[in-house]
């Protein structure tokens, strides 16, 4: 007959066992094994794209004179992020692809979260003040050098990847806190915070109230500066007298603004509205909330470098002139 220390003894070893998880199995397309290939080839393509894409505007914004400027500095920050933020996540979905090693280490899981939360928090604010930039140029243009001098750039764009990390150090503790019991199978590609989430077997009642605030501070606020901004700039510009006038100031901002609509489209659909524990409950994902992830993880860092390139004309002689080693007319 067992004593009840023994038993008490038990009784907190298998609390333990269903609390902590070793790591986690990253289903992907494991479903699709003859469409894996495909994948494989499709995302390195794009990660390659990324690269160097990002990569070139970087080096144009710091090396030409022409690009020294408040909107190519931020656009300097949104390439790096792009690169840092796909570098997170796409060589470890490529290895699950062409190898099949799918588990990942709970400290692993933890710190793509965090990276991937971060990083995508970084870039709403980031998209909010390269907004406001356009908005100062456009509508307040004499007194543009004095309220975006460099250092209040510099403080800008700081604020944005420190309020941006911390965000995601909330929401990736508060995740990572929680017991997932002998559920870890994310049906995912990476750790994606919402997949983790539905791996939980306790309450995550105050995940979902943080994510609802972090949602009204990294989307809905800087959404509604990207909106007012816009809403002004429109007004400013239709009062323009001169046609090359209003044709200048709608190509400064048509490649921001196009970069913006994709980015908020795929990242509302996936976070703008947190769901129950009930849903969150469900073990599979749409086909559909799979490529909505890749496209926003992959295609929308891909698509930024190319949208620049070819709706903005400095960008487009600067990238000429670093390629072509030829002078800037």
């Amino acid at each position: 007959m067992r004593s009840s220390f023994d038993i008490l003894k038990a009784e907190d070893m298998e609390k333990i066992n269903q609390t902590f998880v070793l790591g986690f199995i990253l289903l992907g397309l494991s479903e699709y094994p003859k469409i894996e290939i495909v994948y494989f080839v499709v995302i390195l393509s794009m990660y390659l794209v990324i690269l160097i894409g990002n990569g070139v505007l970087i080096t144009a914004s710091i090396f030409d004179s022409h690009l020294h400027s408040p909107m190519y500095f931020f656009l300097g920050n949104l390439s790096f992020l792009d690169i840092c933020y796909t570098s997170s996540s796409v060589p470890s979905t490529l290895v699950s692809l062409i190898s099949k090693k799918r588990n990942i280490s709970f400290s692993g899981c933890a710190v793509q979260m965090f990276l991937g939360f971060a990083m995508g928090s970084t870039e709403c604010l980031l998209l909010g003040m390269m907004a406001y930039d356009r908005y100062v140029a456009i509508c307040n243009p004499l007194r543009y050098p004095v309220i975006m001098s460099r250092v209040v750039c510099v403080l800008m764009a700081s604020m944005s990847w420190l309020s941006g990390g911390i965000n995601s150090t909330v929401q990736t503790s508060l995740a990572m806190r929680l017991s997932f019991c002998e559920n870890n199978v994310i049906n995912h590609f990476t750790c994606e915070i919402l997949a983790v989430l539905k791996l939980a077997c306790t309450d995550i009642s105050l995940n979902i109230v943080t994510m609802m605030v972090s949602n009204m501070a990294f989307l809905v606020l800087p959404l509604l500066v990207i909106f007012f901004s816009y809403m002004f700039i429109l007004y400013t510009i239709l009062r323009m007298n001169s046609a090359t006038g209003r044709h200048k100031a709608f190509s400064t901002c048509s490649a921001h603004l196009t970069v913006a609509i994709i980015f908020y489209g795929t990242i509302f659909f996936m976070y703008a509205k947190p769901k129950s524990q009930e849903l969150l409950g469900e073990n599979k994902l749409q086909a559909s909330d799979k490529l909505i992830s890749l496209f926003y993880g992959v295609v929308t860092p891909m698509l930024n470098p190319i949208i620049y390139s070819l709706r903005n004309k400095d960008v487009k002689a600067a990238v000429k002139y670093l390629l072509n080693k030829k002078p800037i007319q």
